[in-house]
């Protein structure tokens, strides 16, 4: 990864890079996007859905704008700066406190392991009967293989590997969109914010920390700064305007699919039993909306499981080097995660659950990586002429706000207890 940041708001040098297509542009993004219909999406859309029906439709809708304009403000920091989000967090912090902002890091990325993990485990014993400690190491393994894509064959090949993936997963749960009877009246009236109970608070939280991912954060600079290198002065407005559509066409898929997941839950899980699990979901849908809808259920958390799991490494690895400057080989940093989750696939713990919980913890990490990141491109010393705008500065620092907010909500009302 390249470190060394380029001058800020010196001129563009007299021989202008040759412009390409825009389209030859994107891609990181869509890696990055593969955080967002991750399995911690499925278990706490369809736990919502289930529960609630379309009561919690506005929370995806306000996650997946907040998510828009996050990972452009990463991909941005990365470009202009020529320095991934941890590297330029790893050079302004003290010693004790880069360890410290370190662990919650990987605190954060442990539970994105045990959501992909255990999601990909559960699709492989949805589709083939596996146990589940055994899905979750072949879950671990192909990971670690497509990793490998991105070291040998370079960023590319990687990036075409996971967009087949995210299209996989596309197809998957927008197939029961086609036969489910969707009441799109109500699906509509849920973009009208609300919330009853504390456990809808829970969901809730949930759903923003699977759907604003922490590490996607931290990681689609470094996709950035991977895939262009230190941009040249002049190329940067056409890598800002390909980026800004790479983010915009790469969410609208992820936030469709997230919300189709929820639409169908309400439509063809609420009031059922046994839908408090994903297996128990896949039954239900199975029984309703026939098995090639379940087959293409199956098969899509199980592409989510392995993807997701391969860029969550990727942002493992990314997080270590610029927060700690040392390299670790990608095997032990991505024993480092996986082990967390192969334990509580291996006690027997309620693996829907685990990844809800999960996906809590990651929403108490957003505003780790928000919060600097919105002070880091906002900063004319860092970004020059490309420092935000007085109005993105504000919707950004509100948008982070409503995420704190709401984690202050969540552990208040847990803490006391309240239903």
């Amino acid at each position: 990864m390249n470190v060394d940041p380029p001058s800020i708001g010196t001129a563009a040098t007299s021989a202008r890079p040759k412009k390409v297509s825009t389209f030859l542009l994107l891609g990181p993004a869509f890696v990055a996007a593969i955080a967002y219909v991750d399995p911690g999406n499925v278990a706490a859309n369809l736990s919502a859905g289930a529960q609630y029906g379309y009561l919690l439709v506005w929370v995806l809708v306000a996650a997946n704008l907040i998510a828009v304009l996050v990972q452009y403000l990463s991909s941005k920091l990365g470009l202009v700066s020529g320095q991934s989000l941890p590297s330029l967090l790893g050079g302004r912090l003290r010693r004790r406190s880069r360890l410290a902002y370190w662990v919650q890091a990987e605190i954060v990325a442990i539970a994105t392991d045990i959501a992909e993990v255990i999601g990909g485990a559960i699709a492989l014993k949805i589709l083939f009967d596996l146990p589940l400690l055994l899905g979750g190491i072949i879950v671990g393994v192909v990971s670690l293989v497509l990793l490998s894509i991105q070291s040998t064959r370079g960023q590319r090949p990687f990036e075409t590997v996971i967009i087949t993936l995210l299209a996989i997963i596309a197809i998957g749960f927008l197939a029961g969109l086609f036969v489910g009877d969707v009441n799109w009246g109500q699906a509509a009236g849920g973009i009208v914010p609300r919330l009853e109970g504390t456990n809808s608070v829970v969901l809730a939280a949930s759903m923003l920390g699977a759907t604003v991912m922490p590490h996607a954060i931290y990681l689609h600079s470094a996709l950035s700064v991977d895939r262009h290198g230190a941009a040249p002065r002049a190329s940067i407005p056409q890598l800002l305007k390909a980026t800004r559509w790479d983010v915009v066409a790469s969410l609208v898929i992820a936030g469709s699919v997230n919300i189709a997941m929820l639409l169908l839950a309400a439509a063809s899980l609420r009031g059922q039993d046994g839908t408090d699990t994903i297996e128990g979901a896949h039954a239900v849908v199975s029984a309703n909306l026939g098995e090639v809808v379940g087959l293409f259920f199956g098969i899509g958390l199980l592409a989510s499981g392995l993807a997701s799991s391969a860029v969550g490494s990727y942002a493992g690895a990314s997080i270590m080097q610029g927060l700690l400057r040392v390299k670790i080989p990608i095997v032990w940093q991505r024993a480092v995660t996986i082990i967390p989750a192969l334990i509580i696939l291996g006690i027997g713990a309620d693996p829907t659950w685990s990844l809800v919980l999960s996906q809590v913890v990651l929403s108490l990490g957003i505003p780790f990586a928000m919060v600097p990141l919105v002070r880091l491109t906002m900063s004319k010393k860092v970004m020059g002429r490309y420092a935000n705008s007085r109005i993105i500065t504000i919707v950004a620092i509100l948008a982070s706000a409503l995420i704190i907010v709401l984690n202050l909500v969540l552990i208040v009302l847990l803490a006391l207890g309240i239903d």
